[in-house]
């Protein structure tokens, strides 16, 4: 059986990557863009950096800098109106998975109009808009390579995940001395994000060759170098490691699906505003042990893989040492339970139901080695204020 897969057309990856922008556009037919950040990327003079790199005034992109964290439909809306009021031909994305998310969305809608609710999954987006540049600072979401988007609706709290190759970036600048600055608890949030990516496009029931390769090489790199890189920020071959390994999982991740993980990550962040690479964080432990029985073997090689088990280890062995990995990865990175973070258990409770029909709903769940019920998955996110996440 063939897979298809999916890439940005150019791939620009290593140290001042982020310096080539002028060469991508010229090399992609584009030569008025638009730069899409936030707040924090002017403020940490990297917007100065891109813009430093036009020399013709004429040439000098506009920026609009007010995309938010979990993009909402509201913050899509407002930009695109900005986006069309002027001839633009690309859109430069500077940012984590949020900015770049949100180039994403806007780059198809200024374009080919509608609602963003039009786009949400099973709709499939076949047609690409305005060609994206991406640039990410955070080793993580891998969206600067994938065909998805995640958007919330601010009116119903739903995370609505919009897929299709119309949604992938033409190229992608993968520089990792813009992850030197990110602070710990990004650092943590985003990694455990990026090895979340590379386990679940493994253990997918969409999982094929290609895919396999990629986050089998991305657990290599981001395994060994988490903890290090959350603990000495300024160490830039870990740095360097993680950001490739980031990469290499949304690649792995956007031709092979992700699974229960991401399904169930998403209703949190939608209803409690918890960072989503934070909610994967909280999820993995349980997940991963709820999935086992149908895919020890693979599980198995992602222990041996991430320098866990050997091949000596039989695969229980080995599957054993994964989970009490993830949960000791939790510890080691502080990564909150529901109720550390501050959510009110009975608020928690009440929508759990909610949630789970949700995630169930954005098609991930289907390609976890077990479909879970909405039950199953009920008492998954009850597990999680019983400490089951460390």
């Amino acid at each position: 059986m063939s897979a298809q897969i999916v890439l940005p057309r150019i791939l620009q990856i290593g140290a001042d990557a982020s310096k080539k922008v002028m060469e991508i556009m010229t090399s992609i037919g584009c030569s008025r863009p638009i730069i899409l950040t936030d707040k924090t990327m002017v403020d940490l003079g990297y917007v100065q950096t891109v813009l430093a790199q036009f020399k013709d005034a004429k040439q000098l992109p506009d920026v609009f800098d007010n995309t938010v964290p979990e993009p909402t439909v509201a913050s899509i809306i407002e930009a695109v109106s900005v986006v069309k009021q002027k001839d633009y031909d690309c859109i430069i994305a500077l940012g984590g998975g949020s900015p770049i998310d949100s180039a994403k969305a806007v780059a198809v809608m200024a374009t080919l109009g509608g609602e963003m609710s039009d786009y949400k999954f099973p709709h499939i987006q076949t047609q690409p808009g305005l060609p994206v540049i991406a640039i990410p600072t955070t080793a993580g979401t891998g969206s600067e390579v994938t065909k998805f988007t995640i958007i919330t609706d601010q009116d119903t709290d739903e995370k609505m995940l919009c897929a299709g190759p119309g949604f992938m970036p033409a190229a992608a600048l993968i520089d990792y001395r813009l992850t030197l600055s990110l602070p710990p608890r990004t650092t943590a949030d985003t990694g455990i994000d990026a090895l979340t990516h590379a386990i679940e496009a493994y253990v997918s029931k969409k999982a094929n060759l290609y895919s396999d390769s990629q986050a089998l090489a991305a657990m290599k790199l981001l395994a060994p170098n988490l903890r290090e890189a959350y603990s000495n920020g300024k160490n830039e071959s870990c740095r360097e490691a993680m950001m490739l390994g980031a990469t290499l999982a949304g690649l792995a991740f956007s031709n092979a699906s992700v699974a229960l993980v991401h399904g169930m990550s998403r209703p949190i962040g939608a209803f409690f505003h918890v960072p989503h690479g934070l909610s994967n964080a909280m999820l993995l432990p349980s997940v991963t042990a709820f999935s086992l029985a149908s895919a020890s073997e693979r599980y198995a090689t992602c222990a041996r893989t991430m320098g866990l088990a050997t091949i000596s280890d039989s695969d229980e062995q080995a599957c054993k040492l994964l989970i009490k990995e993830l949960r000791q990865l939790n510890e080691d990175l502080n990564v909150p339970s529901p109720e550390d973070f501050g959510i009110d258990r009975s608020a928690f409770f009440n929508v759990c139901e909610t949630m789970a029909e949700q995630a169930l709903a954005s098609g991930s769940p289907g390609n976890n080695p077990i479909v879970p019920s909405i039950e199953e998955m009920i008492a998954i996110y009850h597990g999680l204020w019983n400490g089951s996440s460390h």
